[in-house]
């Protein structure tokens, strides 16, 4: 499959291009992370690429995003917590320093991280992490990505 997907995320999504898609939400799109060091690593993409931040969007259309990212963040919290008894919590952040539009991350935490980083920011994991094929979103993560949306449906619906 080719990853000129990658070049325009949203877009993708919206087009039903995007692999990584889980559920179109109502101002956002929830998709799989691409790396999952932290499996259940996801993700809610703004409907919309011109929007780059929280503040560009109107108060109702706000709220809805943080819904979907409430909803989402609830979604990974019972798949991960099913299916890994070391699941701890979920970290959701709006950083938006790298990719220009509206996103928040949605980042489950176990008990067998390494200690010295288990209680600090996940942006602390060594850059090696990020790349490594290893820790690549692929079938080995079917059943946590089916159980993501499986939970994302129940709470949408």
């Amino acid at each position: 499959m080719s990853d000129d997907w990658k070049q325009d995320r949203i877009g993708s999504a919206l087009r039903g291009e995007n692999p990584m898609t889980l559920r179109r939400l109502e101002a956002g799109i929830a998709v799989i992370g691409d790396v999952q060091f932290l499996p259940g690593y996801s993700v809610l993409l703004v409907d919309d690429p011109a929007v780059q931040r929280l503040s560009d969007l109107s108060a109702a259309r706000r709220m809805a995003f943080l819904s979907g990212m409430d909803k989402l963040g609830e979604a990974v919290e019972r798949a991960c917590k099913r299916l890994d008894p070391a699941f701890r919590r979920v970290n959701l952040e709006i950083l938006g320093n790298t990719d220009p539009y509206l996103h928040a991350h949605v980042w489950p935490r176990y008990d067998w991280e390494p200690a010295e980083i288990v209680g600090r920011p996940v942006w602390l994991y060594p850059k090696e992490r990020w790349g490594d094929e290893r820790y690549a979103l692929g079938p080995q993560h079917s059943e946590l990505r089916a159980a993501i949306s499986e939970e994302l449906g129940r709470l949408t619906s």
